[in-house]
């Protein structure tokens, strides 16, 4: 089992004491119960799982808020990040720039 990284400073080095885990290197401290609910899965519009890194092409023509531009299906975005919030993917896209996207709107390339 592998343990997860420390949130503070990314240590590889946590260990494990009683119902929290510990970071060596910062002194951190956080429970096993919010390490297990932290992890939320994202998913496409076909229900394959979303990862930072991954590649994605857009399913349907995207207006952009504030701008008569639009993001026409079949572009390509890559290299996204998960985050939280309504619009759960992070991105740049060629010739928009920095953009948040909702994953019901891409599917995995």
């Amino acid at each position: 089992m592998s343990l997860p990284k420390c949130p503070q400073c990314s240590s590889e080095y946590t260990y494990e004491d009683g119902d929290n885990y510990v970071c060596p290197e910062c002194a951190h401290e956080w429970p096993k119960v919010a390490a297990v609910e932290a992890q939320k899965v994202v998913r496409d519009s076909n229900g394959n799982v979303l990862q930072d890194g991954d590649s994605v092409t857009v399913i349907k023509d995207l207006k952009v808020k504030g701008s008569s531009s639009v993001v026409k299906v079949g572009t390509k975005v890559k290299n996204i990040r998960i985050v939280e919030g309504d619009h759960d993917i992070d991105c740049k896209i060629e010739g928009f720039g920095a953009m948040q996207l909702k994953s019901e709107f891409v599917k995995k390339a």
